[in-house]
């Protein structure tokens, strides 16, 4: 909605989302999670405003940035394409992204990344954006369906204004993760790429949520310029359906706001019906799709 109302020297307007209305008093919740709270006899107009659509997506710059905003334990260019490897870990962290122009034929780029992977022991693959020119061409030099069993992976996005409200639960920020934040992210020991990998972001954040002092909700928030890339989001088995998830990615979003952040992504398993429809009804839509490719050598 939008408030306008008498400030000392004359009037001003307020434009974000109503998020209390008490005795005597609005609360507007702005972009930044700044909440402005307006007395009621200061108040010369109030409206709502229909919700504004989510502006296009650069999918080819939301690709690219997926990637720094979780960069692998060691990523070497190719031209513009990056090739990441981080000891086996995640197929993320150890996949070739071929976002813009290797600055090559794509068949020596590809005999390159080859290479690449090969020298360090792990099989060559790519991380392909689905429908994209790149996955196109690297098909038809017969890469393959690296997981043929398993679903699309949705990279999906909102703005913060959808999911900056105050979480029902309180959202402890950390720069660090500390033992019990990996206790939760991880079933069983901790592989040893991951706190590197995790951690080697320049602007990152670790989120936790705990009941009765034990850590039961996790998650991480990086930001690259106004994006705010969400992961490692996890509850403990025994406090799913409390809506704990919802509220780890609003206790980040609201540490985005005051970054400068003003949209957010995240990624899940198009199988993974639950999370889905919880992320949905946050305000989240698909903004691309990705798969793995590996090359025919292997």
């Amino acid at each position: 909605m939008v408030v306008r109302h008498r400030i000392k020297g004359g009037l001003t307007d307020v434009i974000g989302v109503l998020e209390d209305r008490r005795e005597g008093q609005l609360v507007v919740r702005h972009a930044d999670s700044s909440r402005h709270e307006i007395e009621l006899s200061a108040i010369t107009a109030a409206k709502p405003i229909p919700e504004m659509p989510l502006r296009p997506v650069d999918v080819e710059q939301l690709f690219l940035t997926t990637a720094l905003g979780r960069p692998a334990a060691e990523t070497v260019y190719l031209g513009e394409w990056l090739l990441r490897a981080s000891s086996g870990w995640t197929g993320r962290g150890n996949s070739l992204l071929p976002a813009g122009n290797p600055g090559m034929p794509l068949t020596e780029a590809l005999k390159r990344a080859e290479a690449f992977y090969v020298e360090r022991g792990l099989p060559p693959q790519a991380h392909i954006r689905l429908g994209s020119q790149a996955a196109t061409d690297i098909q038809d030099l017969g890469w393959i369906d690296a997981h043929p069993d398993r679903s699309d992976v949705l990279v999906m996005h909102t703005t913060l204004d959808h999911v900056n409200a105050l979480p029902p639960y309180d959202v402890q920020l950390a720069e660090h993760p500390d033992k019990a934040w990996y206790g939760v992210a991880f079933d069983g020991p901790v592989p040893a790429p991951a706190p590197v990998v995790l951690e080697g972001a320049p602007k990152a954040v670790f989120a936790t949520i705990e009941v009765d002092g034990e850590a039961v909700a996790v998650g991480r928030g990086a930001m690259t310029g106004h994006w705010l890339g969400i992961d490692a989001l996890r509850v403990a088995p025994a406090h799913r359906g409390q809506g704990m998830a919802a509220a780890v990615v609003q206790g980040l979003a609201r540490w985005a706001g005051p970054q400068g952040g003003r949209r957010t992504y995240l990624e899940v398993l198009e199988s993974n019906l639950p999370a889905v429809t919880a992320y949905q009804r946050l305000g989240y839509v698909e903004a691309y799709r990705y798969r793995y490719l590996r090359s025919p050598a292997q």
